[in-house]
């Protein structure tokens, strides 16, 4: 079976979308990089490495210091397919960084990208940070 491309396409190539994606809605390189590194593990050297050598997708979230575990609790649809229904494990990984620019680029608070502060309503549910009560919320409409 072919791999699906965007395995192959490198993170250099597609990181200057995701920042304009996230400038033209008045967010930051720098918030766009602390979702990445939440979700990956990288530190910012690691991840500017990553750039640097043209690392793809496959290698990329295979070399991941530290995947998040709260990962797993982003829900909602990105491209038009629902996350938690995604069977391949690497595009899931793929449209979890994707989902994370989204929200970023709507207007999202950083704290609901990454820690999922609640609020009622919205489409979508992103990770919360662990804690005893509450594992995920609800993010804004």
């Amino acid at each position: 079976m072919e791999k699906h491309r965007i395995y192959t396409m490198t993170f250099a190539g597609v990181y200057p979308h995701y920042l304009v994606k996230v400038e033209k809605k008045g967010r930051t390189k720098a918030e766009l990089d602390e979702v990445i590194r939440w979700l990956t593990g990288y530190s910012q050297q690691q991840m500017e490495g990553l750039i640097e050598a043209r690392t793809n997708f496959e290698e990329m979230f295979a070399q991941a210091p530290a995947l998040n575990p709260n990962r797993a609790l982003i829900t909602g649809v990105i491209c038009g397919v629902r996350i938690e229904e995604i069977e391949d494990p690497l595009m899931k990984e793929v449209r979890y960084m994707d989902k994370l620019v989204d929200e970023l680029a709507k207007g999202r608070p950083m704290a609901s990208c990454t820690a999922g502060n609640s609020t009622a309503g919205g489409a979508s549910t992103l990770p919360s940070a662990p804690s005893a009560s509450r594992t995920r919320s609800r993010l804004p409409a």
